[in-house]
């Protein structure tokens, strides 16, 4: 908020970058190994490095007090480097084809790569193990499982990358694309520190104003930010427990952020809920949130905002919210795809 434009910014002024707070939870709780905080120490020099291009030359004019928050900011990165044990697990992605991960036997969708990696044309599509036909990750996978609390998961960006792939709602049978702008593949300007997707058969409906935050929906499907040690792969379907929100404010758009946590990792039991996340890990909770904020701003955007005052909701509330935009996704497909507003709904 001290930030006098979006070309300068100074290190003092900016709120604790999220991969310091996402380092202190692994120092706090000693959940990753050794590899593992190599990858942070990376991300947070990524994160630098962000912060670098956003502030441009001023970046290297900023006071004494700036160098000695940079010092601050690194110190525990380094602690933990020294506290954490454990070794962070990650699964091979094949080229060509590969099974979506799930945690239960079933007739599971195949999901195929078309086209070249890290260009316009690439995409990772759904098909029937059976028939091979295309499938949607939006609308044909299930959203609920028998645990109230537990739901399916696409995993769009694993954590730890940059590249800022996507359901493409429009396309037919929405395959998982790069998104494109300015005839530009988008990549975030710094990696994200946890794997982040959405839910299936939900809908954020943009004619549906909230009735507390007075803005509509984003038009999109219900964003996760999955918190676990696991790296997942993009079109990844994985079961979670949902323990959390916060409500984003992106353009005057309600954005949601649930909280959850695959339930194959390790910390899965022992978070049930939103109090139970904020006591164990806080560093998470408000990494998420600040890095939320922070990063549209190298692209000369506003920092976000959040509702209810930036509080992370409980775990009913999140669920609450689930549910909504469930019946919002029902009501969308209700309707031919010619009044779905150009959204590919795979009804005609």
């Amino acid at each position: 908020k001290h930030a006098t434009s979006a070309s300068i910014v100074h290190i003092p002024s900016m709120a604790i970058p999220a991969s310091i707070h996402f380092a202190s939870a692994l120092q706090r709780h000693r959940r990753v190994g050794a590899a593992a905080w190599l990858l942070l120490a990376v991300a947070t020099w990524s994160g630098l490095c962000f912060l670098r291009d956003a502030a441009g030359p001023s970046l290297l004019r900023a006071p004494p007090a700036a160098a000695s928050s940079i010092s601050k900011l690194s110190s525990p990165l380094v602690a933990a480097s020294a506290s954490i044990r454990g070794r962070a697990a990650r699964r091979p992605a094949s080229t060509l084809q590969r099974a979506a991960s799930v945690t239960e036997a079933a007739p599971l969708p195949l999901v195929v790569a078309e086209g070249e990696p890290n260009t316009p044309s690439f995409r990772l599509s759904f098909l029937s193990p059976a028939s091979r036909a295309k499938l949607s990750p939006w609308h044909d996978v299930p959203l609920n499982t028998e645990v109230p609390t537990e739901k399916w998961m696409v995993t769009e960006i694993p954590r730890l990358t940059k590249a800022k792939m996507e359901i493409a709602t429009k396309e037919e049978h929405n395959p998982i694309a790069q998104d494109v702008k300015d005839g530009k593949l988008r990549d975030y300007h710094g990696p994200i520190y946890w794997n982040y997707g959405c839910f299936p058969q939900t809908w954020e409906d943009p004619s549906v104003e909230h009735p507390e935050l007075g803005v509509l929906g984003d038009n999109d499907p219900l964003d996760v930010v999955e918190i676990g040690r696991i790296t997942h792969q993009p079109g990844d379907i994985r079961r979670v427990k949902v323990l959390g929100a916060l409500a984003m404010i992106d353009s005057g758009e309600l954005d949601w952020k649930i909280f959850a946590i695959d339930c194959e990792d390790p910390l899965a039991s022992e978070l049930h809920s939103m109090g139970d996340l904020e006591a164990l890990l806080p560093e998470v909770v408000a990494g998420i949130r600040e890095w939320f904020r922070w990063y549209k701003l190298p692209d000369g955007k506003a920092l976000n905002e959040f509702g209810f005052g930036g509080r992370a909701l409980s775990t009913n509330e999140a669920l609450a919210v689930i549910d909504e935009t469930h019946e919002a996704w029902k009501k969308l497909r209700s309707q031919d795809d010619s009044l779905a507003g150009g959204l590919w709904t795979g009804r005609r």
